[in-house]
């Protein structure tokens, strides 16, 4: 039988800092502090995360200080008229 994949954390943060080697530290929605990678498909997008971008990061249940940036969430939400 195949396993089951792990469950992941899914949460929204907002970019503080940039580190080296493509590493942020991200200040959670819920007032953590984690430090987070930038994912391999962000990465081959060329797109590019500045402090103060949102976020949403993908964290394991094994360790809550760390995570993997997913998707950097729009800058400006898009108007309805």
């Amino acid at each position: 039988m195949k396993e089951q994949k792990e469950q992941k954390f899914i949460h929204e943060g907002l970019i503080t800092e940039s580190l080296s080697n493509g590493m942020f530290r991200v200040q959670l929605d819920n007032e953590n502090l984690i430090i987070a990678y930038i994912s391999g498909k962000i990465r081959r997008g060329f797109i590019r995360i500045l402090p103060g971008d949102r976020v949403r990061v993908e964290m394991s249940h094994y360790d809550l200080t760390r995570g993997r940036i997913i998707y950097r969430l729009p800058r400006f939400p898009k108007k309805k008229f």
